[in-house]
C-alpha cells in the first residue's frame, strides 16, 4: 500500500506541475471565472477533479478494507474526514483555492499522523485528540490567511 501511495503521490504532482490539466486545475482553483475568461473550460476542470477525488476515495476505501479484512457502514467515521483535511492545509494548501501541491500534501499527512500518533499514545481520550487537532488545523487556517493577506497586500497574489 505504501509503495502505492507514493506512486500515486509522484503521479499527482508530475500531474499537477507539468501538464496542462494541471495548470488548469490551479487555475480554477486561484479564481475561476479568470479561468473561464483565458479559455479553460471550467466544467471539465470540475468534473475531472471530482471523478479523480471519486476514484481515489473509492481505491482507498477498497484498501482499507482489504486491510482491515472487512467492511462495514462505520468505516471511515470518526476523525478521518477532520484528519484529511488538516493534512492538506498542514501541508500548504490553501483553502482560498491555487496553492499547493502533492508532496506538500504528503508533508501535511507525516505532520498529522505525528501529531495523532501521539496524542494516542499519550492515551488522551477521542474528545482531546479532536479538539487538538481541530485546534491545529484552526493554526494552519488562521496562518494561511494572514500569509494570504501579506501576499495581497504586497501585490504578490
Amino acid at each position: 500500500m505504501f509503495g502505492l501511495f507514493l506512486g500515486i503521490a509522484v503521479a499527482m504532482d508530475y500531474a499537477l506541475k507539468r501538464t496542462r490539466w494541471g495548470r488548469s486545475m490551479h487555475a480554477v482553483g486561484g479564481n475561476h471565472e479568470a479561468a473561464r475568461r483565458a479559455g479553460i473550460n471550467v466544467g471539465a476542470i470540475y468534473t475531472s477533479a471530482f471523478v479523480l477525488c471519486a476514484s481515489l476515495a473509492a481505491l482507498g476505501g477498497v484498501l482499507t478494507a482489504a486491510r482491515l479484512a472487512s467492511a462495514s457502514q462505520q468505516a471511515g467515521t470518526g476523525d478521518v474526514n477532520l484528519n484529511a483535511i488538516a493534512a492538506a492545509v498542514i501541508g500548504g494548501t490553501s483553502l482560498f483555492g491555487g496553492r499547493g501541491s502533492a508532496y506538500s500534501a504528503v508533508l501535511g499527512i507525516i505532520v498529522i499522523q505525528s501529531i495523532a500518533s501521539g496524542l494516542t499514545l499519550l492515551n488522551l481520550s477521542s474528545s482531546l485528540r479532536f479538539m487538538i487537532t481541530g485546534a491545529v488545523l484552526a493554526i494552519a487556517v488562521i496562518v494561511d490567511s494572514l500569509a494570504r493577506q501579506s501576499r495581497v497586500s504586497h501585490g504578490r497574489a
